[in-house]
């Protein structure tokens, strides 16, 4: 399948995997990227130059495929070295990055010297525009199903990507809600250029998490995740679980007082213990609604194949049945 975005990424299949804290190491890059996809190698997990560089190199020991780096910029107390993490992803040759959280400019005239493409994740059209004004070159558009961090809009899929494909001008890929060929077709028919898995991809035997995060999204249905820090602006869906009770309770009890500090021990901290230690109940981490649709372990390979197979299938078949009759 060929679309603006395999031929800006040079990838085979329009199938991205979005990066994920704790997930995104290079195991789980190098599996995607070899099935045809982009693998993405979570920057913020590394946190150093130092391991971003070792990381990236035992990624291309696993793949000679192109790979990206996701970078995240959010706020906090003791921000990373951004300019020498972008630097180790330049020197290494990476060719794609993918940017979210706030306004990556600054950093564009660098990576646009090394003729990297950079794809911003953007939850609002608005931000999109933005994104395309400051140069950068594709952007993933977030819609309100999606795991992480769903902005404060609450607009969904089925009205947000349409509402990108008549802004734009740059391609967009789809994210959030995206599981499966339907996903894939249904984004493909709004406007999109392809897609971008999280969660679907943390289910998946390759993914370096514990056995009880996998079993944890198995086990989850569309009705189990739930929207925490909204009081702080800062809005996180994540899979439902007893520690994420406690912190809803914190906050409708502490109302318009709640603080970071007040949830600090349900949410900082929280990815190794989940992913490393496979303790998916000591937290809050993040999961779509998409887990409803999940219903196996493949390997990276096997989903994506599916995945274009059932593509053609439904275009081929399905649709154009309907015209056909």
């Amino acid at each position: 399948m060929k679309t603006r975005i395999t031929e800006l990424l040079n990838i085979e299949h329009p199938i991205i995997q979005g990066g994920m804290h704790f997930v995104g190491l290079a195991e789980m890059a190098a599996a995607v990227s070899n099935a045809g996809g982009l693998g993405i190698i979570t920057g913020l997990t590394q946190g150093t130059p130092e391991k971003l560089a070792a990381e990236i190199d035992r990624c291309k020991e696993m793949t000679d495929k192109p790979i990206g780096v996701n970078m995240t910029f959010l706020p906090t107390l003791t921000p990373p070295d951004y300019p020498a993490l972008f630097k180790v992803i330049i020197d290494a040759g990476i060719k794609v990055v993918e940017t979210a959280g706030n306004n990556p400019a600054q950093y564009l005239p660098m990576l646009k010297e090394a003729d990297v493409k950079v794809i911003h994740k953007c939850t609002a059209v608005r931000h999109a525009l933005k994104a395309q004004s400051i140069g950068c070159d594709a952007v993933s558009v977030d819609g309100f199903e999606c795991g992480g961090h769903p902005g404060e809009d609450d607009i969904p899929n089925f009205i947000l990507l349409p509402r990108a494909a008549e802004e734009l001008e740059i391609p967009f890929v789809a994210s959030g809600g995206m599981a499966d060929a339907r996903s894939l077709v249904g984004a493909l028919s709004m406007g999109a250029e392809g897609m971008n898995m999280g969660t679907r991809f943390i289910a998946t035997k390759e993914a370096p998490v514990h056995e009880n995060v996998k079993q944890a999204i198995l086990n989850a249905s569309e009705l189990d995740t739930r929207l925490v820090m909204r009081p702080l602006r800062n809005t996180e869906r994540v899979l439902n679980n007893p520690a994420v009770e406690r912190l809803l309770q914190k906050e409708k009890d502490l109302g318009a007082d709640l603080k970071f500090e007040d949830i600090i021990d349900e949410v900082a901290g929280i990815y190794p213990k989940v992913m490393i230690d496979g303790e998916p109940e000591s937290g809050a981490w993040s999961c779509g609604m998409v887990a409803g649709l999940i219903h196996d372990i493949p390997t990276c390979k096997e989903l994506i194949d599916q995945i274009m197979k059932e593509s053609e299938e439904i275009i081929t078949n399905r649709l154009s049945g309907f015209l056909n009759n």
